[in-house]
């Protein structure tokens, strides 16, 4: 039931449609628990082993496993009850976090710390999918722009909340156990959250009915689905060019900071610019959707990316670099919930999970990509040299993108 009536597209009229709102809910308490329990992992793993190989696994746990299952999870989410898969997603993550708080708690080897993260991670493939493809069931295709930019304000007030919140535990208490169980908590809340949804056959999707083919013939069938659509694969080229960007951000902005005056310190301050950035994008993101010239947006939005990252290779003032880097947040989270509602629109809903669950993992390893790039590029070009060539290639795309093709409807993005 709607219990206002907003502007359609924004989050606010989203916001109306209470089967949404138990969705986002079960969200938002799930990312703060993720970003708190990344501070935690990270942090335990250098405390017991002092390495910082150690680590980079620790951390590499939490990404490889989604990008090399990510196509599995898709094909799950077609195949099965997406709001049941959801929950169990939810409780195999309780568990897995419960034994990661005992092994911080009574100091099992740490080998064990990785490959329970990895399994967290493998058991969480299918929920973005899942949530991606029930969105539009929830919420009218009207106000699908407010829904998704809403859930992409989830991630990032879970990206601003969560590590303070885990940086204050880690003060008081020295030991990342708390974190865990925490974590575990915030995954029985987003269980319920989705429990509270009421059952629905449309949470099935058309082939869920089907005998299943097999695993490698669904992972194809969702390649040609989004062969299909070249105008939704320049879009993911699109999520994926800021998702290389951000890669390169992880390496390339220690040396801004430094430059800018802000020490080690500022590296967190500026990646907190990109998380308020991106949280403040999300308002916009609604009307950038409804726009009736999305080639546009979409360059507009990339330039956003692209230019505050040439910027960033002169400025020495360091709250200037971090305005610029709040500006790239905003340009990546619009450039994300373009493609999404793009997706959402344009697939077919019985095939989406397969073709969701390659494009995700594809932009998930452009953050791979970017941090290994970044020192090489830097090597060649300097550090203000790589971050120019970043933002170049950010506008370039977008220029590329921007020209029309000889098809008419270049993007499946359109005014609602």
């Amino acid at each position: 039931m709607r219990t206002q009536n907003p502007p359609s597209g924004t989050i606010r009229a989203a916001l109306g449609y209470s089967l949404f709102r138990r969705l986002l809910a079960g969200l938002a308490v799930s990312q703060i628990g993720d970003w708190l329990y990344n501070l935690a992992l990270v942090t335990l793993v250098y405390e017991r082993t002092h390495s910082a190989m150690w680590a980079g696994i620790a951390a590499a746990a939490r990404v490889v496993p989604i990008v090399v299952l990510g196509p599995l999870g898709g094909v799950i989410a077609d195949r099965f009850d997406r709001r049941r898969v959801m929950v169990a997603s939810d409780v195999v993550r309780l568990a897995l976090m419960v034994m990661l708080a005992v092994v911080a708690a009574t100091h099992l080897p740490i080998v064990i710390v990785p490959l329970i993260a990895a399994a967290a991670t493998a058991a969480a493939s299918p929920y973005l999918p899942c949530a991606a493809a029930v969105t539009p069931i929830l919420v009218p295709d009207a106000d699908l722009p407010g829904a998704n930019a809403a859930r992409s304000a989830v991630t990032s007030l879970g990206l601003i909340i969560g590590p303070a919140i885990g940086g204050v535990l880690l003060l008081l208490l020295g030991s990342p156990w708390l974190a865990f169980a925490i974590n575990a908590i915030t995954f029985g809340l987003s269980a319920l959250a989705v429990l509270a949804i009421p059952a629905n056959p449309a949470f099935r999707s058309a082939t869920a009915q089907e005998r299943p083919a097999g695993l490698l013939r669904d992972v194809a069938d969702g390649a040609v689905v989004l062969r299909s659509h070249p105008q939704v694969l320049r879009l993911v080229g699109a999520d994926i060019m800021c998702s290389l960007v951000y890669g390169m951000q992880t390496v390339l902005l220690i040396g801004v900071a430094s430059r800018a005056g802000l020490g080690l310190h500022g590296y967190g301050y500026l990646f907190a610019g990109i998380g308020a950035g991106a949280l403040a994008g999300t308002t916009l993101a609604s009307r950038a959707v409804r726009c009736r010239n999305p080639r546009a947006v979409l360059l507009a939005a990339l330039a956003a990316v692209g230019l505050p990252m040439m910027t960033l290779a002169v400025v020495q003032w360091g709250p200037a670099a971090i305005l610029l880097a709040a500006i790239v947040g905003i340009g990546a989270i619009l450039v994300q919930v373009i493609t999404e509602t793009s997706l959402q629109r344009t697939l077919p809903p019985e095939i989406f999970g397969r073709a969701y669950g390659l494009a995700l993992p594809a932009s998930l390893a452009g953050i791979v990509v970017g941090s290994l790039i970044a020192p090489l590029l830097t090597s060649v070009l300097g550090g203000p040299g790589a971050l120019i060539a970043c933002g170049a290639a950010a506008i370039a795309y977008g220029i590329l993108i921007s020209v029309p093709h000889r098809q008419p409807a270049v993007l499946a993005v359109q005014a609602s």
